[in-house]
């Protein structure tokens, strides 16, 4: 009985190791997929609020350095390079306008709009894969 004991402790092993490399990769999915469900809708909180931000450059300032932290977030947890760089570059650019008066704060609205819309293009492309 030990005999046989001792044959399935090398196969249990292999097993346990191929089921944590199997778990590894499902986690990155799950990473990737939260990722291309998460990119989207902090552009479109973003951009939902700039409108009404335009006179008040003090927090449209307040909402690009939060926008910045959370898109650092999704940078930090993404499995896919593309998201993850993309990510990173968008909330370096949002934390650094500098939105000190209602020319800055038109002038932020636009750069947004401009490297939001190709930010959003890059992740959905990430995300389906094209």
């Amino acid at each position: 009985m030990s005999r046989l004991r001792s044959r399935f402790v090398p196969l249990l092993a292999f097993s346990a190791f191929v089921f944590a490399a199997g778990c590894g990769e499902v986690n990155d999915t799950i990473d990737r997929a939260q990722a291309c469900l998460e990119a989207p809708k902090i552009i479109g909180e973003l951009t939902a609020q700039l409108g009404s931000l335009v006179n008040d450059p003090q927090a449209m300032e307040k909402a690009l350095d939060g926008t910045a932290a959370k898109l650092n977030e999704v940078a930090d947890s993404a499995a896919n390079t593309t998201i993850k760089e993309a990510s990173d570059n968008l909330a370096t650019t949002l934390s650094g306008l500098n939105v000190q008066s209602a020319n800055d704060a038109v002038d932020a609205v636009q750069k947004v709009g401009t490297d939001a819309a190709a930010y959003v293009q890059k992740v959905s492309s990430a995300c389906t894969g094209g």
